[in-house]
């Protein structure tokens, strides 16, 4: 049974998850407070949806017609948030932005409306109006979210047991992979391991110890190949849990500190190479089109999600201790 789901913010997260609900079944509304923003919401989601499409990640009758049939843009947030169950929060991360935007929330929603925000770093609950505590949870997505499964959900200190569990249900009806989280931390557990990775990763380029494609071609080839089936833990099960005290016991060197900057990103920022959308960063892109870029990573990524289906994980094959 679809339930009316509310996208408030139609960027880079909130016209992909607009996508992600329509394709679950779910009727939607996506607003956005920048006209620009939502007219160019459309497109996006044509496109991606053809990708998925053309893949056979999506029925081929889901077409430019069937989204819009699902999707409907409109200019305010009382006409979005209308009869909703769930109301999802999808816009930057500034608290100020998202403070006003819960208190307009608060003034025009259902009541028994369930309330999700897509915060990556920054906690909401102290932002949302207090009548509205018990019905407030995080749904925290990854980009893009058509493609990659996993979705972070936190209960607010206040939350009803039962919102968390229904967004839980929800995303498994979806094919999604919810993980439940005790409390918020920032970051949650995927962006956290990530970051440290990335601090790693920031001082081995500063230390010129090895250039950028060397250290993608050792994450590659050495972690990337086992993390989909193993992930940490259940290699270092196999492994053995004694090499690990060994190698904690025996560590020759510290982690590198949270400094809260890399010389050689900000060397490359300052030269103008921001990333794939500017045509080079770490690596130089060649002139070549954005959207073909984000087409063939979602192509080798959709082939990547194919192949664990078909070969399983051997982390589910155990219970956690």
């Amino acid at each position: 049974m679809g339930i009316k789901v509310a996208v408030i913010g139609a960027g880079t997260m909130g016209h992909a998850l607009a996508l992600v609900y329509a394709l679950g079944g779910h009727e939607v509304r996506l607003t956005d407070s920048a006209m620009a923003t939502l007219d160019k919401a459309g497109p996006l989601m044509e496109t991606a949806l053809a990708t998925l499409v053309q893949a056979g990640e999506a029925p081929a009758e889901r077409d430019a017609e069937w989204l819009h049939a699902k999707v409907t843009r409109l200019p305010t947030l009382a006409e979005t948030v209308e009869g909703a169950d769930l109301i999802v929060e999808a816009i930057i991360e500034k608290p100020d932005a998202k403070r006003v935007l819960f208190d307009q929330i608060d003034a025009v929603a259902p009541m028994d409306a369930i309330i999700a925000s897509n915060t990556s770093y920054l906690d909401p609950f102290p932002l949302i109006p207090a009548r509205r505590q018990q019905r407030a949870i995080i749904m925290h997505w990854y980009t893009p979210p058509y493609l990659v499964d996993l979705v972070d959900i936190v209960g607010g200190p206040e939350c009803d047991p039962a919102c968390v569990a229904f967004a839980r249900e929800l995303c498994l009806a979806m094919g999604k992979a919810p993980v439940v989280m005790r409390r918020f931390v920032p970051g949650y557990i995927a962006n956290r391991v990530q970051s440290a990775i990335g601090l790693e990763i920031q001082k081995l380029l500063d230390d010129g110890v090895a250039t950028a494609e060397e250290i993608d071609t050792a994450i590659i080839e050495g972690i990337a190949l086992r993390l989909p089936i193993l992930g940490m833990l259940a290699k270092a099960d196999f492994t053995g849990l004694p090499f690990m005290q060994a190698s904690l016991s025996n560590r020759m060197y510290e982690p590198p500190p949270v400094r809260g900057k890399c010389e050689a990103v900000d060397a490359l920022v300052a030269e103008g190479r921001t990333g794939v959308m500017a045509g080079a960063g770490f690596y130089d892109w060649g002139g070549q089109d954005p959207a073909a870029l984000f087409e063939a990573r979602d192509r080798r990524l959709m082939e990547l999600k194919r192949a664990i289906r078909r070969i399983g994980t051997m982390a589910g094959q155990g219970r956690s201790a």
